[in-house]
């Protein structure tokens, strides 16, 4: 390939899923004329992560996830990260609505609908906690719908699959939000990517695996090999973005950036238990997340789901975790080997030492029984037949680690954005609660990356006109937050939960 055979683009980005196609969408609605291009080695986008049975398809706002509101030693309760990730998940859906007003994102139906919210807990201790949690988080604007009981009959009204046939002796507390979301992120990307591709020089192709990141001038020469054909060709970019799902951590190893280095991927599958039968499937409309065992890691919160995909309502247990050595689903076992560096090789094996609990969690996982597995469903649903059930296998996570001054290295649940000093190239690694709160994160990587271009006038004004609020004023503005949520919930669809309900049972 000769020197100069290359065609230049102001950005590519790696993988068409949700992180992609948001951030990609979001830069054409600040700058029109921007010139990218979206590579994915898949034959379409969203396959991986954001394929709607990968992912549990909660929209995570804080409301029910009780390992976002961790207990301290003195029995209170830190709510901070249940409020970032609700105000987070507003600016999702303030840029989702932003795009309806625009008819860039079809009927919102396809790809959100209200479903409540709920926490349920079993055993005094979980109790004093769960109450505690209410009494903290109902004082905040942002959650000051939550409901509170103890009462049997009332959690029958709210949960009738789980309470007949529990143990009359057994006691129970649960919390609810009615503002609650089920969100397909897959047609969500598809939808994105769609608008996308009938925008100006934005190009998305697939079947394309990047086999070269170099630096070359102010920018990046990436090289791609076509996976039918084996053809190869070169793009010479501004700006790179790696959001590939788990094969992000290889290519960010692979730019070299000194950002990167330390930072080693710890890969994790799931599984669900799933029912499609519409008898079960109408008698449960709430995503119901519980406690994880003692010793477990957050990962293993169980939840039994209300699944909305293409119009059709399914339910969801789980999840089962599992150990894969892959990093995407359709990955290579090789993937963890192959991404040990010596300069990670300390805070991966530091983790190996300090995590022994999660190994065997995750063995006992492997080993588990399809028996074993419905007996952890009967806690949920008593009642259930074996039958109505049956095991799918969810996308891979691959948690981050990463160095630690203290313990070598350590590993950490949640997302992280790694990028060069100069801007020029970002890389999003991590998991949950990934794509709920991917707008917010977007924002951020065009604040490290751009920061500039962000405080134009151009770009900021396209940015309040599409965020009336951000996150840190909804977090604190009790009454701009009713507002901004009022609005979104109107253009979304999401106003009137029962309502919406009725229509897909």
């Amino acid at each position: 390939m000769a020197q100069n055979d290359y065609e230049a683009v102001d950005m590519v980005l790696v993988g068409a899923g949700i992180m992609s196609a948001t951030l990609a969408v979001l830069l054409k609605e600040l700058d029109p004329s921007i010139k990218l291009e979206i590579v994915e080695l898949m034959d379409s986008g969203a396959v991986e992560s954001s394929n709607p049975w990968n992912n549990a398809g909660t929209g995570h706002a804080g409301l029910c996830e009780l390992n976002y509101t961790p207990e301290a030693a003195d029995g209170s309760i830190d709510i901070k990260k249940s409020v970032t990730i609700n105000t987070q998940f507003e600016e999702s859906k303030q840029f989702w609505a932003y795009l309806l007003e625009q008819g860039s994102l079809g009927s919102p139906k396809s790809f959100i609908n209200p479903v409540p919210h709920l926490s349920f807990v079993r055993g005094e201790k979980g109790i004093a906690f769960l109450k505690t949690r209410f009494e903290a988080l109902s004082k905040h604007h942002a959650f000051e719908q939550m409901e509170y009981t103890e009462d049997r009959e009332t959690m029958a009204q709210w949960m009738p699959l789980m309470m007949p046939g529990r143990d009359p002796n057994e006691r129970n507390a649960a919390t609810r939000v009615m503002a609650g979301t089920d969100v397909n992120f897959g047609a969500l990307t598809k939808h994105l990517l769609d608008h996308l591709s009938k925008q100006p020089d934005a190009l998305i192709k697939c079947n394309q695996k990047v086999t070269g990141l170099e630096r070359s001038g102010d920018g990046w020469r990436v090289t791609i090999k076509h996976t039918k054909d084996g053809s190869t060709r070169q793009l010479q970019s501004k700006f790179v973005f790696l959001g590939a799902g788990g094969a992000a951590l290889p290519l960010l190893q692979k730019s070299g950036i000194p950002e990167g280095e330390g930072f080693g991927g710890f890969p994790v599958s799931g599984q669900w238990l799933r029912c499609d039968n519409p008898e079960v499937v109408k008698h449960h409309q709430a995503k119901v997340y519980s406690q994880a065992a003692v010793g477990s890691p957050p990962m293993s919160v169980p939840h039994l789901d209300t699944r909305v995909v293409d119009g059709k309502k399914s339910l969801l247990f789980g999840p089962y975790a599992g150990f894969s050595t892959k990093f995407l689903r359709h990955g290579s076992l090789m993937d963890l080997p192959l991404s040990v560096r010596p300069n990670n090789i300390g805070p991966m094996l530091a983790v190996a030492r300090d995590n022994f609990d999660l190994t065997r969690y995750l063995i006992k996982e492997v080993l588990q029984s399809e028996e074993k597995r419905i007996e952890t469903l009967r806690g949920f649903y008593p009642e259930l037949n074996p039958a109505d059930w049956r095991l799918e296998v969810a996308g891979q996570r691959v948690q981050i680690i990463k160095k630690d001054p203290k313990r070598g290295g350590i590993l950490q649940f949640g997302t992280e954005l790694v990028a060069a000093a100069d801007g020029s190239l970002a890389a999003l690694l991590g998991a949950s609660p990934g794509a709920s709160v991917t707008v917010s994160i977007m924002l951020d990587l065009i604040r490290r990356c751009f920061p500039e271009q962000a405080k134009s006038e151009q770009w900021s004004n396209k940015l309040n006109t599409i965020f009336p609020a951000m996150s840190d004023v909804l977090a604190t503005d009790a009454e701009r937050y009713r507002e901004v949520q009022a609005r979104c919930d109107r253009l979304l669809q999401l106003t009137e939960p029962e309502m919406a309900q009725a229509e897909l049972s």
